[in-house]
């Protein structure tokens, strides 16, 4: 059992606790999951990309070490630097004029999974969220693999009970329809199963997903991106988590 006074969440300080993030994305993404990496990354076992620097890093540590991870920018930062890491698979331009975060390269150590360690993440990035008054959170989102077959219920369940409303409907670049199959022949709860538990999480919390999805080969996943208003999220998180945790 977890104890939380052994945990502190906080933005990442210095090159240091951002190469640990790093290194703890390398075992989750490249050795789990089986993204690619070049041979310098393979040598130094680090999971980066030229976005890490414009990114403010959230961490949650164990005892002084990083065991889990999220990367945050603000609209703001996007605007002055490289731009949002979405934007090379969607269009972002309904989000252009909106107060928005996104979220990315969401991990936890796989010894702290299915605990309080992401409850304790997001109640730091809820604390984030207030602080710089942020409407909407995004973030590409990942499903294993790039083969549709093997994912064409979940996608369709997505398509028919989650799509963003059209204000928010960003669409991906590299178009592969979420509409894979007659919605009468879904089985509803074998598609839920299929749907990676961070997605399910998202979508408690009132998440939408974009038009489409996006074969992303270089990290071994089928890529949907995920919506968040944030008044909905913070109504819908206090209301769960406070249920669970009476």
């Amino acid at each position: 059992m977890m104890e939380s006074h052994q945990f502190e969440t906080r933005l990442a300080r210095d090159e240091g606790d951002i190469c640990a993030a790093q290194r703890l994305r390398y075992e989750v993404f490249v050795e789990e999951m089986g993204a690619s990496a070049s041979e310098a990354d393979h040598a130094q076992r680090l999971e980066r990309d030229r976005f890490d620097p414009y990114f403010e890093h959230l961490l949650l540590l164990h005892k002084g070490q990083v065991v889990g991870a999220y990367r945050l920018m603000r609209s703001g930062m996007a605007a002055k630097g490289i731009g949002f890491y979405g934007a090379s698979e969607f269009d972002l331009e309904k989000l252009d004029t909106r107060r928005a975060l996104e979220l990315g390269r969401s991990c936890v150590a796989k010894d702290y999974r299915g605990g309080g360690g992401m409850h304790l993440l997001w109640d730091a990035l809820g604390k984030y969220v207030t602080h710089h008054k942020i409407d909407i959170l995004f973030g590409v989102a990942s499903f294993p693999g790039t083969e549709t077959a093997p994912l064409k219920q979940a996608l369709t369940y997505l398509y028919h009970k989650h799509l963003a409303p059209e204000d928010l409907r960003v669409r991906s670049k590299s178009y592969i329809s979420l509409d894979q199959m007659p919605w009468g022949a879904v089985d509803q709860r074998a598609a839920l199963k299929q749907i990676p538990p961070l997605i399910r999480a998202y979508l408690r919390l009132g998440g939408f997903v974009g038009d489409g999805a996006f074969m992303d080969k270089g990290f071994n996943t089928m890529d949907v991106c995920l919506i968040m208003d944030t008044a909905r999220m913070v109504a819908r998180y206090k209301d769960f988590y406070g249920r669970e945790r009476d």
